[in-house]
């Protein structure tokens, strides 16, 4: 049955020197969440959630409250038949907003139920592929002009558009890069050589709790030591 996804995605307010390719940003939290993105495959522009101030404009963070009513929308989408869908959300997204909202429980049904392709590609070849890799593969790109690691400190400086536009894009990415690899049953990135590599998907993409269930990858080849699951689980619990 074809899944009805929602696109999911956060961007983090604490500002941080440049970290590298692969370097983890969890190591600094708490990190606080400046807003988010949802976009759904039968629309064409993202729901976008963040806090404002007294006068209107949007908060340094989100607030407690509102994250907690970003839990609440997210679970209600779920209910009306959406799946939601990250790139890197089990270990990332839903393990950061699970501390910031305060609702663990929650974030940890959200994230089991959910459909993740970082994760799922993990699973099947014992690395990570990132978003922009898997995003020129089919010819559409980042926000311009904007790398992840800068989006707190542009947050900071007063330039939300700039960022909601980010996050917005990145939910689009998602969303496209799913789609076009379901239909074609092959997930697609380019390599760090600018070669073309694909990951035959002959049942789709699988949920988080699917995917912890594929047998593990043949690694025997590999250069370096390869990604373990328990790196993207181990906040479940």
């Amino acid at each position: 049955m074809k899944r009805k996804y929602l696109a999911f995605d956060i961007e983090t307010a604490k500002v941080l020197p440049q970290i590298v390719p692969g370097g983890d940003i969890l190591k600094y939290r708490p990190l606080g969440i400046t807003c988010a993105a949802v976009l759904a495959i039968n629309k064409k522009e993202p729901q976008l959630f963040y806090s404002t101030d007294s006068s209107g404009l949007p908060s340094a963070q989100m607030r407690k409250d509102d994250l907690s009513g970003l839990v609440d929308f997210l679970s209600v989408q779920v209910e009306n038949g959406y799946t939601i869908l990250t790139h890197n959300g089990l270990k990332f997204d839903f393990d950061v907003l699970a501390e910031e909202s305060g609702r663990l429980k929650d974030c940890r049904n959200l994230a089991i139920g959910h459909v993740d392709i970082m994760f799922q590609v993990v699973c099947c070849k014992g690395f990570g592929v990132g978003l922009e890799a898997a995003g020129e593969a089919i010819g559409i790109r980042k926000f311009e002009g904007v790398e992840g690691w800068k989006a707190p400190q542009l947050w900071k400086d007063g330039k939300h558009e700039t960022v909601l536009k980010y996050v917005g894009q990145d939910c689009r990415i998602a969303l496209e890069v799913a789609e076009k690899s379901e239909r074609q049953h092959s997930f697609s990135w380019i390599a760090k050589s600018g070669s073309a590599v694909n990951l035959a998907l002959p049942q789709g993409w699988q949920t988080v709790e699917d995917a912890m269930k594929l047998p593990p990858p043949n690694t025997s080849g590999m250069k370096f030591a390869p990604w373990p699951r328990s790196k993207f689980t181990k906040w479940l619990g």
